[in-house]
């Protein structure tokens, strides 16, 4: 495992502890929304995933929504991606760093886009942060992550 590996490894063991309790409550809730439009204003969203055996896993993200679809960038060899592949069902519900849920959940289906698409995904999460997002990612100077976005459409 590489540098980058561990330190991405020892982040995410780090805000599993920290979620919200009612991210995990929400995220075994069905969606009621039919669209992004609650996302509006806010900087995360509670992504939620399923392992094989159907358990829900919500994982608070940054995002951007753009022609009706949300993007998200993400390591490339995390859980949520794995999940996706296996199972593109997936819930999205605006929330706070910790996951705490703030609206309605949406019920969607995400897939990982191929590298001809990721040019409109990172224009939507660009225009959803700009300064801060520059200056987080450019402090962690690349680590040598293999990095991915995802796009997901509402079902």
């Amino acid at each position: 495992m590489s540098v980058g590996q561990r330190i991405a490894a020892a982040s995410n063991r780090f805000y599993l502890r920290v979620r919200h309790p009612e991210a995990f409550r929400a995220a075994a809730e069905p969606g009621t929304a039919h669209d992004f439009a609650a996302l509006a204003g806010h900087k995360y969203c509670l992504l939620t995933t399923f392992r094989r055996d159907g358990t829900p896993v919500p994982t608070p993200v940054w995002f951007g929504v753009g022609e009706g679809r949300l993007y998200v960038r993400t390591e490339a060899a995390v859980g949520k991606v794995k999940r996706i592949r296996n199972d593109p069902h997936v819930r999205i519900a605006p929330c706070t760093f910790r996951g705490k849920p703030l609206g309605l959940t949406v019920e969607g289906t995400a897939r990982v886009l191929p590298a001809a698409e990721e040019e409109r995904a990172e224009r939507a999460i660009a225009a959803n942060y700009g300064l801060g997002r520059r200056l987080y990612e450019g402090a962690g100077g690349g680590m040598g992550i293999e990095l991915v976005y995802l796009e997901v459409t509402p079902a």
